[in-house]
């Protein structure tokens, strides 16, 4: 079986690391490889480490370009996917990246996006719950944002157990310069970001806080508000998230332990790490997992989940090819069985 894709968007971190994980796959032969103002390059000038691909020229992301594939990964700024995806067949597999169909509300879309809401696709985060019958078969996915996926890892199985309160939960999160894009930003330097660490989407602001509240909401039945703080640390990969919630009364530790334990004790890329292990965003570089840890707070009255991901991987292309896998009817880990590295 050879599954052909494309990828847009290929001279980016995002669209790089989606060709890295296919070149791997045993079930994919790579097709069109597209940008837009570095169409006519070649690959291995913008993406030196993709030396299998290296003398591969890209074209410009256009319909033309891409239709004509079994899949398509539009690895694509906010606002851009929505068009290109509704020039290709209904038939083809078409995963988005970008924001623009992770939303179910047009409402929130157009507070912390601005424009006309595309739609809501299925949720390329296989590890919620329900989440993969909504994946088998589909044709059209939403990768989640890298944020909501290390703050919905950690914290849905409390909403889906039952043992959080909907109210007063609080997500502080550091993320790698990677996920800021490959464009170049004065304030993404080495000279600026090194040896210290900043916030910024400081207030409510940030585009990925929606995103977390439909996925808590969904999994608590009932709405579910979250302050939300990025911070940037000097590191190129890697999201570490503290999420904290309040516990409903009569809940101890012991329930809390249990609760994870049973939502990840299957899952071949969600870890819950034995009592006293912490995640490290270096234990998941790299690869498709996700490490977690918690501990209860009991004079606060808080869980404290701690998860380590990959935000180019597991966050990213990772999720993607994740996805895709379940889409197409494969097993769930091809092409992801890369570990991580260390030092």
């Amino acid at each position: 079986m050879s599954i052909s894709v494309a990828v847009s968007g290929a001279s980016g971190y995002a669209g790089g690391e989606v060709l890295r994980l296919l070149a791997h796959h045993p079930d994919v032969t790579i097709g069109a490889i597209t940008a837009h103002s570095n169409a006519g390059q070649r690959l291995g000038a913008l993406q030196p480490h993709l030396h299998a691909l290296a003398d591969r020229t890209l074209v410009d992301t256009t319909a033309e370009n891409l239709a004509g594939h079994d899949v398509v990964v539009l690895a694509l700024p906010h606002g851009t996917s929505a068009a290109i995806a509704a020039q290709l067949p209904e038939t083809t597999l078409v995963i988005d990246a970008g924001a623009d169909h992770r939303l179910e509300s047009p409402a929130a879309w157009e507070k912390f996006y601005g424009g006309d809401h595309a739609g809501h696709w299925p949720y390329g985060l296989p590890e919620l719950p329900g989440q993969r019958d909504a994946l088998r078969g589909a044709t059209r996915i939403a990768v989640p944002g890298c944020y909501p996926t290390s703050a919905q890892l950690a914290l849905v199985p409390g909403f889906a157990a039952g043992l959080l309160e909907a109210h007063d939960v609080v997500i502080v999160s550091a993320s790698g310069t990677s996920g800021a894009g490959k464009s170049m930003k004065p304030h993404l330097l080495g000279s600026e970001v090194m040896g210290g660490m900043s916030p910024y989407g400081v207030g409510g602001g940030h585009r990925h806080t929606p995103e977390m509240e439909q996925g808590f909401s969904a999994a608590a039945g009932e709405p579910v508000g979250v302050s939300f703080t990025p911070t940037l640390a000097p590191m190129a990969r890697g999201i570490l998230a503290t999420a904290t919630a309040r516990v409903k009364p009569g809940t101890d530790a012991a329930a809390l332990r249990a609760g994870w334990e049973a939502a990840y004790a299957h899952e071949p890329f969600v870890h819950l790490l034995p009592e006293g292990q912490w995640p490290s965003t270096k234990a998941v570089q790299g690869s498709n997992h996700a490490t977690l840890q918690l501990a209860f707070d009991e004079h606060a009255g808080r869980v404290i989940v701690v998860c380590a991901i990959d935000n180019l991987v597991k966050g990213t292309a990772g999720g993607a090819v994740q996805s895709m896998n379940i889409a197409l009817g494969l097993p769930e880990t091809r092409g992801l069985e890369l570990e991580g590295i260390a030092p």
